[in-house]
């Protein structure tokens, strides 16, 4: 019997588990890819072969999904069924359990309990540093107040 291609594998999990969209566990094994190119750049971090952690994965996968869909990111991820970081826990695990991924002993879906909330990972970064209300020069009054007074006016 032949072995299932990596496609084929990820089908298969995805009719046991339909939680998450066949391109989250795309998406999971790039950013894996990311994370580890990313760690082999880092010149103080330990030798480049060596086992990703899921914290390490996490804040891999966080960087991959804002360098591939900015300011889409969490509309993306939650479009594919990943609401928060445990769910790449469970893609992963999934994975794992197919035989696509290895894992160490110490390794559990616990390793991805508490990473980040999505919003402070993917909204806040593209929120503007501080909002204040426009102010017209000459009068100092807002715009907005300016805009109900001429929308007024023209009924």
């Amino acid at each position: 019997m032949q072995k299932p291609t990596f496609i084929e594998a990820i089908e298969e999990i995805v009719l046991k588990d339909p939680r998450f969209d066949r391109d989250a566990y795309l998406f999971v094994r790039e950013g894996l890819d990311f994370t580890v190119q990313m760690l082999k750049k880092n010149p103080q971090g330990p030798p480049a072969l060596r086992h990703v952690t899921g914290q390490e994965l996490l804040d891999g996968l966080r960087r991959h999904a804002l360098e591939q869909f900015g300011p889409m990111s969490k509309t993306v991820l939650e479009e594919w069924g990943i609401k928060q970081c445990e769910d790449f826990g469970e893609i992963v695990f999934n994975m794992v359990e197919r035989g696509i991924l290895g894992k160490t002993e110490r390794d559990s879906r616990d390793d991805f309990k508490g990473g980040y909330s999505f919003d402070e990972a993917f909204v806040k970064p593209y929120r503007p540093a501080h909002r204040r209300a426009r102010s017209t020069p000459s009068t100092g009054r807002s715009r907005t107040s300016e805009s109900k007074k001429l929308s007024n006016s023209s009924n």
